[in-house]
């Protein structure tokens, strides 16, 4: 049994799969053992893009990152999950809210919500000019 740490850890829907889980290996901490702050953007850029880039039906690009929070340090061997959904769109852009979970510990797992962002991306054409978000089907 996975215990949760906190109210935010379950915040996601039965069911609901990651987009995106990665586990951080030694090269991806800083001096003080955490791993780099970077790397969680980086990684939630990537998760981010995935429903984005399904939306779209194509190509995007990130414009934004609209708010960005780190709640708890993730550490080597965490299992990082990223969640990710579209939470709205405009004209040319879809915005994306992604929540990453980290499960510590194996002999006793803890999930922990470890950050929260929300992007926006740009619909693009191959010659990377702006398109249109196409409509739902």
């Amino acid at each position: 049994m996975i215990r949760r740490m906190n109210e935010h850890a379950g915040i996601l829907r039965p069911g609901v799969e990651p987009v995106l889980r990665v586990m951080p290996l030694p090269a991806d901490v800083n001096a003080s053992g955490d791993v780099f702050g970077g790397w969680v953007m980086a990684k939630v850029d990537i998760a981010g893009a995935i429903p984005a880039m399904r939306r779209a039906r194509g190509r995007v690009a990130t414009v934004a990152v609209n708010s960005f929070l780190f709640k708890q340090p993730i550490s080597v061997g965490d299992v990082v999950s990223f969640y990710a959904e579209v939470v709205s769109t405009g004209r040319t852009s879809i915005t994306v809210d992604v929540q990453v979970f980290a499960e510590r510990n194996p002999a006793h797992p803890l999930v922990v919500k470890v950050t929260e962002a929300t992007l926006t991306y740009v619909c693009l054409n191959p010659d990377g000019s702006k398109r249109p978000v196409p409509p739902l089907e």
